[in-house]
């Protein structure tokens, strides 16, 4: 079977480069390259995408070697009627790892057509790093990054207002781009850029906070041989995606203008302020997902729906949305339980098999991020912890000791806080003290959370009861 490349496929589209992207990964083939492909269908556009391989190791050559080709399958319910869509995704024009071809990478980000800059780099990506050199090549840290080859450009384009860039950010945390923006000025003052510079990132850069989603299982490993059969190629870069896909971002009119995807039939949302949108889907949607993973593995499932099979998990869930999470949303409460219930139902799709240990990956953060305010928004209300949101905590705190009941887990997570946790849990003397330990680390939680009234006892009451009678035992008494 011939390799997916462009000589085999015969494709010969000319693609005008655009689109700088932070980020190789499945997600981001399947939602924003994926869009950037229909835009360019629909509408007969010709935007280009290289991507930038954020950290040493990567998929750079994977790429290479398909000539940056591959195929997104999305399967799911719609109107419903269950569908699946083949789309082979060729909007992809070059990869580079910075780290390895660093004059390579440097053309593209002074390249005089360059407009945008997406970026994925996970959760963590959008943070700084200390003493941060932004000379380097490269530098450590996206935003160093960032603020490099902004500087760069401003300095190769004389201060060109024309030359400056729009920044659209999928890492899954509040105000995104914002975030993305305060660390780059930051790092311009700490090594001493010009004030000429500073302002002009100010005033003629973009940066646009975003909102995603699209459950995205990625390489269908189980059944490869038989989609590419039916490709009739080898595409070692297949990405498995769900039909439903929700991009939700803070931008102005000319890059609206620019990128109209709406127009091409995607369902993205342009928004002046989504602080409210975010609240509602990363709550409800994310923060399902985060709660839902350490019960699901415990409870010794390995994918999202097989847990939700398990009628006592989904009224774990469902019951934990209604009870501890819409409450303290902003909005109209019948029209939150409706999107929760359309949200929920996406549990179900029998299509994907969205992996727990896939979506556990960074969990200590994810839970911070996603639960930890529905956590203390109830707490601050009720004057009380929330039963089922302090379950999943102590479920997580169980999951990263490594193993239960017999079942090893590998945990992948900033391997400091892991380590920390595992080393909680060999010198535990009792499980107050084991649980007080580990929430008391603000290094892991960038907060004391023993300091929230009643959460200490209540995470410790729960470990104790799921390591001896059991996550089924304990989740029955609970709901």
């Amino acid at each position: 079977m011939d390799l997916l490349n462009r000589t085999n496929y015969k494709i010969n589209k000319d693609y005008r480069f655009k689109i700088l992207q932070f980020g190789e990964g499945n997600f981001l083939r399947a939602f924003v390259d994926w869009m950037i492909h229909q835009m360019n269908r629909e509408l007969d556009m010709q935007n280009g995408v290289v991507v930038v391989q954020p950290l040493d190791k990567g998929m750079v050559d994977m790429l290479k070697k398909q000539d940056h080709l591959y195929h997104v399958i999305l399967q799911g319910i719609k109107d419903g009627i269950p569908v699946e869509e083949k789309e082979l995704v060729d909007c992809i024009i070059d990869s580079v790892n910075p780290y390895s071809d660093y004059d390579l990478y440097k053309q593209y980000f002074l390249h005089p057509d360059l407009e945008l800059i997406v970026s994925n780099t996970t959760e963590a990506g959008i943070s700084r790093v200390d003493n941060e050199d932004i000379h380097a090549a490269p530098p450590t840290s996206f935003p160093g990054k960032v603020c490099q080859l902004l500087y760069q450009r401003y300095l190769h384009f004389k201060g060109d207002t024309g030359k400056a860039l729009d920044f659209i950010c999928c890492e899954l945390i509040d105000k995104n781009a914002k975030i993305l923006k305060k660390i780059v000025l930051e790092l311009a003052v700490s090594n001493k850029l010009e004030d000429d510079f500073i302002a002009w990132v100010n005033n003629y850069c973009t940066f646009c906070s975003s909102l995603v989603d699209r459950i995205v299982p990625g390489f269908p490993r189980d059944n490869i041989k038989e989609i590419q059969q039916e490709l009739g190629y080898a595409d070692n870069l297949v990405v498995m995606g769900e039909y439903f896909h929700l991009w939700a971002i803070e931008a102005p009119r000319h890059v609206r203008e620019k990128y109209p995807f709406d127009k091409a039939g995607l369902n993205v949302v342009w928004l002046e302020d989504m602080t409210k949108f975010r609240d509602k889907k990363v709550r409800i949607l994310n923060g399902s997902h985060t709660a839902l993973v350490p019960v699901g593995l415990l409870s010794g499932y390995e994918t999202v729906k097989e847990a939700f099979d398990d009628k006592d998990i989904s009224k774990f869930i469902n019951g934990m949305v209604e009870t501890e999470v819409i409450p303290n949303i902003e909005g109209g409460n019948e029209e939150l339980k409706q999107f929760a219930a359309e949200i929920l139902e996406r549990f179900y799709n029998p299509y994907i098999r969205h992996f727990l240990k896939d979506i556990s990956l960074n969990s200590l953060s994810k839970w911070m991020t996603r639960d930890y305010p529905s956590l203390l928004d109830f707490y601050e209300s009720k004057a009380k912890v929330p039963e089922k949101l302090t379950f999943s905590l102590a479920a997580l705190l169980i999951l990263y000791r490594g193993d239960y009941n017999g079942i090893e887990f590998d945990i992948n997570d900033n391997a400091k806080h892991v380590a920390f946790i595992q080393d909680a849990w060999k010198n535990k003397e009792s499980y107050i003290s084991l649980t007080s330990n580990i929430l008391s680390n603000q290094q892991i939680w960038n907060a004391d959370l023993t300091a929230i009234h009643g959460l200490t006892e209540s995470v410790a009451d729960n470990i104790k009861d799921i390591i001896t009678n059991g996550i089924k035992t304990a989740l029955v008494k609970l709901i």
